[in-house]
């Protein structure tokens, strides 16, 4: 109540002074007598005029701006690059701890008679879709591939440029994942290089049928078969790895054909003008074997 009363007054002070001359003797005797409560509580005097000089939350002077807590999205440059992968998620840790990564160079291989790989490949209908860190194909179900008593069933392909995967340090301009599972959730993928030659004919229905947008699941009107994207010749690497993208979960088993297949290069061009660098860094082999087919 009592510092209620002294607002009131401290009010009353600040206004304008009052002209009328029967007001002055009231006023007059207001000033003295909330002079003598001033000096009997000093304190109140000070504390009022502080809290009127104290600056609310919001203009606190000097305090910084509010960083944003959003982290970067995974991707090929900037903040969300390669070597960063491991920093933007926890599931994301083994693209940076990971001794079983992907790509690799391939080098110094064991040649053994590798069992063919069984393609059983058929013409499916297809979708498109540009998941912003590449374009990708999903395919009805059907299509499967068998090897080391294993049969796995694709899942979806897209394209890395330039080429992920090297020979002996050689690098391709284009190179195709083929991600399969098998019924046990077991991950294999097939690597097909590509470099600039002739138009691909599977490559082009791809183009064909390109979303407008990102993340825009675009039906296709015809078919795709795999078997004509393969090489002529079935020769093959294989090792085991991770996955190439966050989160690069390991124990994949890695299949990259040997000899690459031709792609146009108004394909390349088109390829390159909507992802002009999507392939990860090569990661070290860390002493895994390498098996090449005779």
């Amino acid at each position: 109540m009592r510092l209620t009363r002294l607002c009131l007054a401290l009010a009353l002070l600040a206004a304008p002074a009052v002209h009328a001359v029967h007001a002055e003797e009231p006023a007059k005797d207001l000033r003295q007598r909330l002079a003598e409560k001033l000096e009997k509580e000093p304190g109140k005097a000070l504390q009022l005029r502080n809290q009127a000089a104290k600056p609310g939350p919001d203009r606190a002077a000097g305090k910084p701006a509010a960083k944003s807590a959003v982290k970067p999205h995974w991707g090929y440059t900037g903040e969300g690059a390669p070597d960063r992968w491991g920093e933007l998620a926890p599931e994301n840790r083994l693209c940076a701890i990971g001794t079983r990564q992907t790509p690799i160079d391939i080098r110094d291989t064991l040649k053994v008679d590798l069992e063919p790989i069984q393609f059983e490949y058929r013409a499916s209908s297809f979708s498109v879709i540009d998941t912003g860190h590449s374009i990708q194909v999903k395919v009805e179900p059907g299509n499967f591939l068998s090897v080391m008593q294993r049969r796995y069933e694709l899942q979806q392909f897209h394209f890395h440029k330039p080429s992920e995967e090297r020979i002996n340090g050689r690098g391709y301009d284009l190179s195709a994942h083929l991600v399969h599972k098998d019924e046990a959730g077991r991950l294999a993928v097939l690597a097909v290089l590509l470099e600039r030659g002739s138009d691909q004919a599977q490559v082009q229905q791809v183009l064909n049928h390109l979303p407008l947008e990102k993340h825009q699941l675009n039906p296709a009107s015809g078919t795709i078969d795999l078997n004509l994207l393969l090489p002529a010749e079935r020769g093959y690497y294989t090792f085991m790895g991770s996955l190439t993208t966050p989160p690069c979960s390991e124990d994949v088993l890695w299949m990259v054909m040997r000899q690459p297949v031709p792609v146009g290069a108004q394909q390349l061009a088109i390829l390159a003008k909507l992802y002009p660098m999507n392939a990860r860094p090569i990661q070290p082999a860390g002493g895994r074997i390498v098996k090449e087919s005779f």
